[in-house]
């Protein structure tokens, strides 16, 4: 065996695979700091600063917490609409996403399916807001209250998305109908590479049914994908504006369909108070981040 000449630098192959990890992964990292964790710290600094784009940012300590948590009422209705939001969709989106995925992934034409299901959640809320205003119009010429008026469920047109009782619910719908996104095509990519060997042992030891074989095959293989659908539906459900704002406005009526990222969003760019609104965030940051941790906690296996 040959020795290495003097002067050239010895790399131990534990090292040198090390390092070339790193080089490969060092664009993403780069980026990951630049855009992700750099505008992180940034607004956590700003959120301890009055900063309204004019002025140099003025360093005010915790006001904008205090003003946050004890004077300001909106705050806490987006909070409430935010986790009422946020119980209905996530876990009822996270289980559609899943069954629908197990199911289509029976049939025959399963791509076809994907892409009908999967469309809804790329499409501009704003131009699938048309179609549902139209569905949810207060007036008789709304389909669904010519529906209700026709079958005699009610007499009179209903306000969906002008009564602060109907506001929300419309938008929990609507959400829904979108919701079949990235975290759909993650559970229909997994169960397709489920290795078939599992379901023929699971057979020969008394699985029988299509829901065994989903509760203890399909399942516990999949835990990676179930984790991954978890952490997307939380911050879904935590970021909805969009639908808020196109189907009942900014603000909504009593500001029953205003929610944090609409109580983010009216600070930073319609009264352009950047350090209360980086206080903002940063709640949204702990809550998403905590709950993301808890999901972690759930879905991740007890030897990682």
């Amino acid at each position: 065996m040959p020795r290495p000449k003097r002067g050239t630098l010895q790399i131990k192959p534990r090292w040198k695979k090390l390092l070339t990890g790193y080089a490969f992964l060092s664009p993403f990292l780069v980026l990951f700091i630049v855009f992700t964790v750099v505008p992180v710290l940034d607004s956590i600094r700003l959120s301890f600063t009055y900063y309204n784009m004019l002025e140099p940012a003025r360093f005010i300590g915790l006001a904008n917490y205090r003003i946050l948590f004890l004077d300001d009422d909106i705050f806490f209705k987006a909070i409430q609409n935010t986790f009422i939001f946020s119980l209905v969709t996530g876990p009822v989106s996270y289980m559609l996403s899943f069954l629908l995925a197990w199911i289509i992934n029976q049939l025959r034409g399963k791509s076809l399916f994907a892409f009908a299901f999967y469309v809804p959640s790329i499409t501009s809320s704003i131009a699938l807001s048309v179609v549902w205003l139209y569905i949810f119009s207060g007036d008789r010429y709304g389909l669904l209250n010519h529906w209700l008026i026709d079958w005699g469920i009610v007499s009179e047109p209903v306000l969906w998305v002008d009564d602060a009782k109907t506001i929300l619910p419309v938008v929990i719908v609507v959400s829904l109908w979108m919701s079949m996104g990235t975290g759909f095509l993650v559970f229909l990519a997994g169960l397709q590479n489920v290795p078939k060997e599992l379901y023929e042992a699971g057979a020969i030891d008394g699985v029988g049914s299509k829901f065994q074989e989903l509760w203890y095959i399909t399942v516990p293989f999949m835990k990676p994908q179930m984790l991954f659908g978890a952490v997307n539906a939380i911050v879904a459900s935590f970021g909805v504006f969009d639908i808020a704002v196109a189907m009942a406005g900014m603000p909504s009526p009593n500001y029953a369909g205003h929610t944090i990222i609409s109580h983010l969003y009216d600070y930073a760019f319609i009264r352009f108070e950047l350090g209360y609104a980086s206080a903002i965030a940063v709640v949204l940051f702990v809550l998403t981040f905590g709950l993301g941790r808890i999901a972690m906690k759930l879905f991740s296996s007890k030897d990682e």
